[in-house]
């Protein structure tokens, strides 16, 4: 675990440091798109961010490497290096395609095919999903095991990539997520394997954990600079392939009654993590198909910008992305921590993600009943003047007293003709 740490930290520090260097030079060489009409923030802000992040990446790899000899769980891992090189390519290739739409902004062709690359580099490598904890259940093998891993890729990196609209949202989000991962994957390859708790997916969640922490001061609102294009496809292929590595780490035959559930947590996890992009990403493409426009053609009708459109500040709306996801995937974790480590029944984590949801429920729809409430008051607040105006006794007889006079006062007679003396005096 204190390996972990210290690769994580100095993913950490490295890319806070760097994530400066990159702001100032994007302000230096004005590095930083025009406002578009679906962005929220209204003044020119850099979006190299995922340059940072790559490159704090990518040195806490090349630090693990260099410190493989002296720590045997690193050279467990770099037994086959192969599979990190071609992670890296890739993180490098989406990042390149990133940078570029960030600044020219690319059809989404030329990004779409860039992510097959990226996501068939990883595959090529042996980075596939080869089985299902389902009675021993293999997925496929050969080119069709390849094309379902680059499917699965290239979706999670969309889906990651449509959520990015408010400051520190993907940042937070990947931070949280990432981190519910790397202990689950840490501690699942810790029971099965207690000599070789060292493994690929640990190692890429906690770097990229490292990261997110150190872009996010960077990033939290309001943001000096966005992580763009390239940052959040970068998060989304390192999420997708973390979650692909671990499928190899439980034998599925050899998996018993009492730990079939744990089984499916490499399934149920990824998902309960993704629960919101996978949402989000659903309906933009069902939303735009149905509108006759490409899936990946740009609108303002994600869930973050409904949110605010509900009365949500922009504060409030990433931190209720925050607590979705910390709810999904905590409550999912713990279906596999209560029974094998507290002896509990798994009700228990039943209750908690039941709860937890409702609470993220009531606080994302507050908004709508607080303006209900609002527009009750509005509609019912002439009625309720009225019947007081009718009772007002005060105001009946202040109304009476004045009609009285009015009615028995005579009228006025017609003036009198002037005198001719007075006219010429």
């Amino acid at each position: 675990m204190t390996l972990f740490f210290l690769l994580a930290l100095v993913s950490a520090i490295v890319t806070f440091v760097l994530s400066i260097v990159v702001y100032k030079l994007s302000h230096r060489y004005r590095l930083y798109p025009k406002i578009r009409e679906r962005d929220v923030h209204t003044r020119p802000t850099p979006r190299l961010g995922g340059i940072a992040m790559f490159l704090g990446i990518l040195v806490a790899f090349g630090v693990a490497y260099l410190t493989a000899g002296a720590f045997a769980p690193l050279r467990l891992v770099f037994a086959d290096p192969q599979q990190i090189l071609a992670i890296l390519g890739a993180a490098l290739l989406i990042v390149l395609v990133g940078v570029a739409d960030d600044i020219w902004d690319l059809d989404w062709m030329t990004k779409l095919a860039g992510q097959f690359i990226a996501a068939g580099l990883v595959a090529w490598q042996g980075v596939q999903i080869y089985s299902l904890p389902i009675g021993g259940l293999t997925v496929w093998s050969g080119w069709t095991s390849i094309v379902v891993t680059v499917v699965a890729i290239v979706v999670v990196m969309n889906m990651i990539n449509f959520i990015d609209g408010l400051d520190g949202l993907v940042t937070g989000v990947a931070l949280i997520a990432n981190g519910v991962f790397f202990l689950y994957s840490y501690l699942l390859v810790r029971d099965t394997s207690p000599t070789n708790y060292f493994n690929l997916a640990s190692l890429i969640a906690a770097i990229l954990v490292g990261a997110c922490v150190g872009f996010l001061p960077l990033n939290w609102h309001p943001a000096k600079m966005f992580m763009g294009d390239a940052g959040a496809l970068l998060v989304g292929l390192l999420m997708a392939t973390s979650a692909i590595a671990i499928t190899g780490q439980i034998d599925p035959t050899a998996t018993s009654r009492s730990q079939l559930f744990p089984a499916f947590i490499p399934i149920l996890l990824p998902v309960a993590i993704m629960i919101i992009p996978m949402l989000d990403f659903g309906l933009a493409v069902m939303r735009r198909v149905h509108a006759g426009k490409s899936p990946f053609s740009a609108d303002r009708k994600h869930l973050h910008h409904r949110l605010l459109d509900m009365g949500h500040s922009h504060l409030h709306a990433v931190l209720i992305f925050y607590g979705w996801t910390a709810a999904a995937s905590v409550g999912c974790l713990l279906y596999y921590i209560l029974p094998v480590y507290l002896a509990l029944p798994t009700w228990y984590a039943t209750i908690f993600l039941v709860t937890s949801l409702l609470i993220c429920t009531i606080v994302t729809l507050a908004p709508l009943g607080r303006r209900k409430a609002g527009e009750w008051a509005s509609q019912s607040a002439p009625a309720q003047i009225a019947v007081l105006d009718q009772l007002d006794p005060l105001e009946e007889a202040a109304t009476s007293e004045l009609s009285v006079p009015a009615l028995s006062a005579p009228a006025p007679s017609a003036p009198a003709p002037a005198s001719p003396a007075k006219e010429n005096v």
